[in-house]
């Protein structure tokens, strides 16, 4: 099955206008923070419906303020799904609080507001669903558990734009959202990201301790209508993103709606195309009512009708080629959380479960249609190469095999 064409796992969509917009920065004599980061807070903000769009440079910053405006204190404790990236979690120990991981709903990734509600105690303070992949979490579940324990929500959607639930965009649900536009996101600064809130309350505080937790309008006392006057009002943050990087992003958002047009129509072949393979489980689509943003396609194998566990899979598919990832190894898997909380599999039998038969395929604008085939092929291939039942088998020579 060896391959000498490679079909990548992610590639970024950066075209000439992105190009064109770093260079008149460049050109512009102001590099940092400063007049084109605010317009694309303005126009994220209207992107996303919401009422402030504050422009960090990480999704990890954008947790962190999330959790400083809340007033997070120590020995308080966070919900969070232990499938996830560790910057969900990892976030919550800044303060000296404690992360308290949470299964997967049956069937799925995304967090359980069931196994969520049992981990609850008085400590419990806040909670952070994480919209795996780009699948929105069913918020209307997770809003009720944090009205009736009185309960922060902070969305964590650095897969999520432009996913969305109930009619509204994410990053205009809830009381907090952190959005990524790190080099894989659905949009690219190559590294950023970005804080929603309707609270005015919290978007000041925000704006204050993103940048050395100097008062407001900091970046501007180096330009022509600033002062050199400022005061330190926090002990903050250097969590500004430069207009450099800000300039990428206008462009990529101007671009986001098609991006996400070409993802879903790619998913919407994956589904067609794999739905015929039993030893596949294709990923879930989400609350009804709820769009996808289909950052990840997550396949999971079904290792009891297959020869091989989802390593071997893996390694299959790279000698045919194909560029594949998993999202993600779940925190009660790493030494990290096992050492200090004092976590393990047994206490997360879905996401582990999850997590042992999951396998990422490529998803992005500019996969073509052939590469896609290539993907889908080379997936039936190994699949019945490595099947258990070897009287079922595909004709691989057609783009749209069928059993037979």
């Amino acid at each position: 099955m060896a391959n000498n064409s490679y079909v990548p796992f992610h590639l970024p969509s950066i075209g000439e206008e992105e190009i064109a917009a770093v260079e008149k920065v460049l050109r512009s004599g102001w590099l940092t923070t400063g007049p084109v980061t605010m317009e694309f807070e303005k126009e994220f903000a209207n992107y996303t419906g919401c009422k402030h769009a504050l422009a960090v440079n990480s999704g990890t910053s954008a947790l962190q303020l999330a959790l400083d405006a809340i007033g997070l204190k120590h020995d308080d404790e966070v919900l969070v799904p232990t499938y996830t990236f560790t910057a969900t979690a990892e976030v919550v120990t800044y303060f000296g609080a404690k992360p308290v991981l949470c299964d997967s709903v049956p069937g799925g990734f995304n967090i359980d507001p069931e196994d969520a509600s049992r981990r609850l105690t008085s400590k419990t303070k806040a909670i952070i669903p994480v919209h795996l992949g780009g699948e929105p979490c069913d918020m209307a579940a997770i809003r009720s558990l944090a009205v009736r324990h009185n309960l922060h929500v902070i969305e964590d959607a650095a897969h999520a734009l432009p996913a969305s639930f109930g009619g509204k965009r994410v990053g205009a649900i809830s009381e907090l959202t952190a959005f990524s536009f790190y080099a894989t996101k659905t949009i690219t600064t190559g590294e950023g990201g970005m804080l929603t809130t309707d609270d005015d309350a919290h978007a000041e505080r925000a704006v204050r301790m993103r940048l050395h937790g100097i008062g407001k309008d900091a970046w501007k006392r180096y330009s022509r209508t600033g002062s050199w006057k400022y005061e330190v009002l926090d002990a903050g943050y250097k969590f500004n993103l430069p207009d450099i990087l800000a300039a990428v992003g206008r462009e990529q958002l101007l671009k986001s709606d098609k991006f996400y047009q070409q993802r879903r129509a790619l998913a919407e072949r994956y589904l067609s195309k794999l739905a015929q393979l039993e030893e596949l489980e294709l990923p879930p689509l989400g609350p009804v009512g709820s769009q996808h943003a289909w950052h990840l396609f997550i396949i999971r194998i079904r290792p009891d009708q297959l020869g091989i566990d989802r390593d071997a899979f893996i390694e299959q598919l790279k000698e045919a080629g194909i560029g594949t990832s998993v999202h993600f190894i779940p925190l009660h898997r790493h030494p990290f959380y096992q050492e200090r909380y004092g976590v393990g599999p047994e206490a997360f039998p879905r996401a582990d479960n999850a997590y042992l038969r999951a396998v990422s395929i490529p998803i992005f604008p500019s996969l073509s249609d052939v590469e896609q085939n290539t993907v889908v092929e080379s997936i039936k291939q190994v699949i019945s190469k490595n099947r258990k039942n070897k009287s079922v088998t595909y004709d691989t020579s057609k783009p749209n095999a069928v059993r037979c």
